[in-house]
């Protein structure tokens, strides 16, 4: 069918992102459970060799992976916490399934956000022997199948698909004698395309935007008004957007059960990777693929969404449970990417996060050995930031660590310009994140071309005759494309093709490495392989990114610059949402570092500026001399749940650097295991000693405070709490704080009120009193 065929479309409103470069070499994992050594979840050989059997495939995954991989029928939902290895667990999982005869290959659907990602997805199959799997985007998926079905359903041919919208909106608000600048004009854009995957109609946007704490870059009325007009063009000149292939092939599917139930008999398991990221609109995609059927698993973080201005929502993620009650829920926090310290510094970061994602963040524990503290740096200016951070790169170059290990991630584009000039001027070669597909690249397919031909004609080609092995057979044909062994000097356009020229050199390299005796033409079929997967090869030069574009990617050392307030959080986030995203923003900066991690700021934009800039707030009780942070309580650890019952969920899981003092009740000293029994300090059988009196106005409470905060009365203490409480009955803040369940955060909101009460004071329980417990004056009877 011709469903299953494969599509190169990229969609310019989505940001890409991909998994650990190509290219890099296996890098030893430290024993991390009592089977002996796991293999590093984000890190695999180069042309590894297809393991001989199902089996096989699951060698090297650790308990929750492996529990991934082998749970293939019913709903499945990952909760995977960043370098936790959730694309190895699930590839393996796709493959396992596919190599023991469980799933069928050409069933399988597994869908994800960037063509980037699908590709990679798409090799690392390929690498475990598991060829026939459809792996895409929404997009492109949902394309080929209007493409398909577009004839029977409407009849005559699909509309011309339009790569971009942003001309299209400029007509639309020239027909509405509307004058938009550059910068509007891309915000308008952005406004459309949020509607459209939110599922509003040109007529709704206002109260739609409103609701959803958008600003719009025009008033909300004119905005909807060049919405309308822009639909009306497109339907005028017969053309779709990317959004449109979305919102066709949900309409085509809910009207047309007989083409719904052809693609579902042609997918009948569904993968999702980067679940926290899909839209409504996707959502209901997926819900119409899926029919009455539950073959799903879903992937995904909610402490990295960080596209909501786009539509995305953790809404399905955090609701998978309660859609799907018997679904399996497997975490992975078992973090083989980053060093301890740099962990610690993202737990401490979401430690002090709010909010729904933040009540399901999983807490990183990493498998790596000890590295260097993250190094705090603060300059007088941007551009002594920006010679800063070329210096200290161009000493990390010096010292051997390669270029493509290096990145330099900011909030904005628009901070890139100062430090290519920073790195140009120290010699340092760069290159920029968001330039078009490495085999799209003019260089590249040239060079493929001329590889081609040198393949055919073998010795030959006049060009060989001095070449001893592959990779100065490569050599030699490339240095007709402007490859040289030296890189050119400087930067700009000439070095960016000579990288691509130096990539394919390298990869010859590791290509006879790993497989001695390989002929050009061997060489040739591979890249034809990689080409079609968008599996690229790693190109030597310093990454600049910004942090949006940077998901997904990791390096050894990452420098994260211009964390600054106006900057992280960015100045328009005003919302509690928006600055828990922008939080989330910086949590995922951090997370790309491998090793070695430059947090910086500037005091001022300019030299002799006045420097009135401080360093973020996220920073706050993280960084050395800034006191310290209010923080919550611990973090989900790893586990497995299935059903309505848990499996190795809690501390056990996971094994931790040190052993914590074992829990006993107070009361008779047995150990206590029981959450519920390790909160109040005793056995549930051993007797109370509990106030009643004190229990029940810490219960009246509470329930006035969860009225108060639009919230269930356990987010404010749960009732194992307020009985830990009314047994204790603490008369000072220290007290309090050693009851498990209160916590800093709980301490410095309600801890004036709890300790009032259990010193038998009254307070106002007017509806009209100002009850916050952050306000250590409240007022008191």
């Amino acid at each position: 069918m011709p469903v299953a065929n494969d599509l190169g479309v990229t969609s310019a409103a989505l940001v890409r992102l991909r998994g650990p470069a190509c290219g890099q070499p296996a890098r030893p994992s430290p024993p991390t459970w009592q089977h002996g050594r796991v293999t590093a979840a984000t890190h695999s050989p180069l042309f590894p060799r297809v393991p001989d059997t199902a089996d096989a495939v699951l060698e090297g995954l650790d308990p929750e992976q492996r529990e991934v991989a082998t749970s293939l029928h019913g709903p499945v939902c990952v909760l995977a916490g960043a370098g936790t290895g959730k694309t190895r667990a699930i590839t393996h999982r796709i493959a396992y399934g596919a190599r023991a005869g469980i799933l069928q290959p050409s069933s399988v659907l597994a869908v994800t956000f960037t063509n980037r990602a699908a590709g990679e997805m798409r090799g690392r199959l390929r690498q475990l022997g598991a060829q026939g799997v459809q792996a895409r985007t929404f997009h492109s998926a949902a394309l080929r199948q209007l493409q398909y079905f577009w004839p029977k359903a409407i009849g005559g041919s699909l509309p011309r698909l339009v790569d971009r919208k942003i001309q299209l909106v400029a007509d639309a608000a020239a027909a509405c004698r509307l004058r938009l600048d550059r910068g509007e004009l891309r915000d308008a854009t952005a406004e459309i395309e949020w509607s459209k995957v939110t599922q509003t109609v040109p007529a709704d946007y206002a109260l739609a935007a409103a609701r959803a704490g958008r600003e719009a870059p025009r008033d909300p009325a004119e905005i909807a008004q060049l919405y309308a007009a822009y639909e009306d063009l497109k339907r005028d000149r017969a053309v779709i957007d990317f959004e449109d292939v979305l919102l066709l092939t949900v309409a085509v599917l809910q009207d047309r059960h007989d083409i719904a139930e052809q693609v579902r008999a042609q997918y009948q398991h569904f993968v999702v990777d980067e679940y926290q990221d899909v839209s409504p609109l996707q959502q209901r995609l997926l819900e119409l693929w899926l029919g009455d059927r539950d073959d799903l698993c879903v992937v995904g973080d909610a402490s990295q969404t960080i596209y909501s201005f786009t539509g995305a929502t953790p809404d399905h993620l955090l609701d998978f449970r309660t859609r799907h009650p018997g679904a399996t829920v497997v975490k992975l926090v078992r973090d083989y990417r980053s060093t301890p310290q740099v962990v610690h510094l993202a737990n401490g970061l979401l430690s002090q996060a709010r909010g729904r994602a933040a009540d399901h963040r999983l807490e990183l524990v990493s498998q790596r050995d000890p590295g260097p503290e993250p190094v705090y740096t603060e300059y007088t200016d941007e551009p002594a930031e920006a010679e800063g951070a070329a210096r200290r790169i161009r000493d990390l170059l010096a010292a051997g660590v390669p270029a493509a290990e290096i990145a330099v991630l900011f909030r904005t584009n628009a901070q890139s310009e100062t430090y290519e000039q920073a790195l140009a001027d120290l010699g340092v070669p760069y290159q920029l994140r968001g330039a078009e597909r490495f085999f799209d690249r003019p260089e590249v397919r040239k060079a493929g071309v001329a590889l081609r031909g040198a393949a055919r004609f073998g010795r030959n080609d006049t060009l060989l005759e001095d070449t001893v092995d592959l990779p100065s057979q490569v050599r030699a044909v490339l240095s007709g494309e402007g490859w040289t062994p030296q890189p050119p000097a400087g930067s700009g356009a000439v070095r960016e093709r000579w990288e691509s020229l130096a990539a394919l050199v390298g990869l010859a390299q590791d290509f006879e490495a790993a497989r001695p005796g390989a002929t050009l033409a061997d060489l040739v079929a591979e890249l034809d392989e990689r080409a079609s997967a968008q599996h690229a090869p790693t190109v030597q030069g310093v990454t600049l990114a910004s942090l949006h574009s940077a998901k997904g990617l990791e390096w050894d050392v990452v420098f994260l610059v211009g964390v600054a307030e106006g900057m992280m959080p960015i100045t328009y986030a005003r919302t509690d949402e928006q600055i828990e995203e922008e939080r989330r923003l910086l949590y995922v900066g951090v997370t790309r570092a491998r090793q070695r991690l430059h947090v910086s700021w500037a005091l001022s934009r300019s030299p002799g500026g006045r420097p009135s800039r401080r360093p973020s707030r996220f920073l706050d009780g993280l960084r050395p001399g800034s006191g310290t942070g209010a923080t919550r309580g611990g973090g989900a650890a790893g586990g497995i749940e299935r059903g309505f019952g848990t499996i190795g969920a809690g501390a056990a899981a996971v094994p931790r650097r040190a052993q914590r003092t074992p829990a006993r009740c107070r009361v008779c000293g047995r150990t206590l295991t029981d959450a519920g029994e390790m909160k109040l300090m005793r056995c549930e059988g051993c007797p109370s000693d509990m106030d009643e009196g004190v229990y029940e106005r810490l219960r009246e409470w509470r329930a006035l405070q969860a009225r108060r905060n639009g919230q269930p009365a356990f987010c404010v203490f749960t009732d194992k709490t307020l009985m830990a409480i009314a047994e204790a009955v603490p008369d000072e803040a220290g007290e309090l704080a050693r009851i498990p369940g209160v916590g800093v955060r709980k301490l410095n909101r309600y801890g004036a009120d709890v300790l009032a009460i259990c010193a038998g004071q009254l307070l106002e329980d007017d509806e009209e009193a100002d009850w916050r417990g952050d306000d250590a004056n409240s007022s008191k009877k």
